[in-house]
């Protein structure tokens, strides 16, 4: 019995019949709902394919019989991949009236509908800081300069380094004094005059009449480029600030202080002096000369070092200046001849003229760190944002300037060039050749960061004692 034969008598197929190409008379409409198993064939559930009327709208005998047992035909669509098959399906615009809604339809309009909402977030390929940075720039350039008031250090102004990379923004640079700025600043801000956007200087004056009188803003926030952000850049891993809040007054530079002692080279054999308290041997008495601590200027620091020191302290500061015939002299120069030329061994607080005059090649020379560690300093080397600045984006871009790799460069390459000597730059991924060997931290050093607490920065008592011991000696 051939195929045709079995269909019109309703008798099941066999494998081989089932795999013959359908007569056209054959075709069968399919339920799209159906899942096509292996070779086409449904799985495991029975349809009746309705077979097209023959010619004139007559219907066969066979036709009756065979609709109950007749087997669901593979469709010429069923042989195509599945792939194309599953994509016909999704398209609700196929389904007959009351077909489910195939669930990957759903599926695929809550992709789309998520991709919507996320497609502005994914379109942004620059991050956060850049599109702040950017904007911060391009409003300072609208700005057109910044006032930078800065004290001891103005030369990295002078090198055009900043000016280089911002050639848009001008910079304009108040120099003076320590006193000088701090006087200039309060005075024009009692007449209404609002001028300053940054200010560069020592702890005093920015942290005690600055940040004292609420002239400041959070400069913290105005950080944005992420090597400055990045605290692994910095000393120890993270930013000092000299402020208690931790948001005011930045410091950038840090300077060891070994209690600022210069000698008298062919005098002084520096082998001898272990601990500080060596400078109370009785060899020394009438030998020694020290900087009138009264008045502002080198030493101050490391004044505050042999106060502070758990292991110094005052009972040292007492004892030099009442037992061993200290001469006292205000005039720096005076006192680096009175050292240079041997009329004294031992200088306490004699400053950067021992360091020209050194590099002239005069006799002379600075102790090193003791057993006792040395102090850590700022010197002219704190940061602050002045509050109603009338460039407030050309100082963010100025501060991030500044603190960054290339600004922390300038500066120590400018100081180092005008001979007054590199301060070494907080930054430690910046090289330091520029930093003359006294004047860089070193590894292995304990240092007694003088700038990180309060009290360590208040001289009431230190001038207090050295004026009760100074006017002791006289009597």
């Amino acid at each position: 019995m051939d195929q045709k034969s079995h269909a019109e008598l309703g008798l099941p197929l066999t494998e081989k019949a089932a795999t013959r190409s359908p007569s056209p008379r054959d075709r069968a409409v399919v339920n799209p709902n159906v899942r096509l198993g292996r070779a086409g064939s449904p799985t495991g559930q029975q349809l009746s394919l309705a077979r097209p009327r023959a010619r004139g709208g007559g219907s066969r005998t066979s036709d009756k019989k065979s609709s109950t047992h007749e087997k669901v035909l593979s469709p010429p669509e069923a042989d195509q991949p599945q792939a194309e098959a599953a994509t016909r399906s999704l398209a609700p615009e196929g389904l007959a009236s009351g077909a489910a809604v195939p669930p990957a339809y759903f599926l695929l309009v809550f992709l789309l509908f998520i991709f919507a909402l996320t497609f502005p977030v994914l379109a942004q390929t620059k991050p956060s800081w850049q599109l702040d940075w950017e904007k911060t720039v391009e409003a300072a350039k609208k700005e057109g300069e910044v006032h930078v008031y800065i004290s001891g250090w103005g030369g990295v102004i002078e090198s055009g380094q900043f000016q280089k990379a911002f050639p848009e923004i001008k910079v304009v640079a108040v120099t003076g004094k320590g006193a000088q700025i701090a006087q200039r600043v309060m005075s024009e801000r009692r007449a209404g005059r609002f001028l300053a956007d940054v200010v560069s200087d020592g702890i005093n004056p920015v942290l005690t009449t600055f940040h004292a009188t609420k002239v400041l803003e959070p400069l913290k926030p105005l950080l944005v480029l992420p090597e400055v952000v990045d605290e692994s850049k910095w000393w120890r891993g993270k930013h000092r600030y000299a402020d208690a809040e931790g948001q005011y007054v930045f410091r950038y530079a840090g300077i060891p202080q070994t209690g600022s002692i210069y000698y008298h080279v062919p005098s002084v054999n520096p082998a001898e002096f272990k601990s500080v308290w060596d400078f109370l041997n009785p060899k020394w008495k009438g030998k020694i000369e020290s900087r009138d601590f009264r008045d502002p200027g080198p030493g101050n620091g490391a004044m505050r070092f042999l106060y502070y020191h758990p292991d110094i302290g005052p009972t040292f500061i007492r004892r030099l200046y009442t037992e061993m015939q200290v001469a006292i002299f205000r005039d720096l120069r005076q006192g680096t001849d009175w050292l240079a030329s041997g009329r004294y061994a031992i200088c306490f607080g004699c400053g950067g003229d021992v360091d020209i005059a050194k590099s002239q090649g005069l006799p002379v020379d600075e102790f090193g760190p003791m057993k006792e560690g040395a102090g850590l300093v700022s010197q002219y080397g704190t940061l602050g944002f002045v509050n109603k600045a009338p460039h407030p984006n050309a100082a963010k871009v100025f501060i991030n300037w500044f603190l960054s790799r290339e600004g922390q460069s300038a500066l120590q390459k400018a100081l180092a060039k005008s001979g007054e000597g590199a301060p070494d730059s907080l930054r430690i991924d910046i090289p330091k050749d520029d930093v003359m060997p006294k004047d860089r931290r070193l590894d292995t050093a304990n240092y007694m960061d003088l700038d990180s607490r309060q009290e360590w920065l208040d001289r009431t008592p230190i001038l207090k004692l050295f004026e009760e011991a100074v006017g002791g000696s006289k009597k």
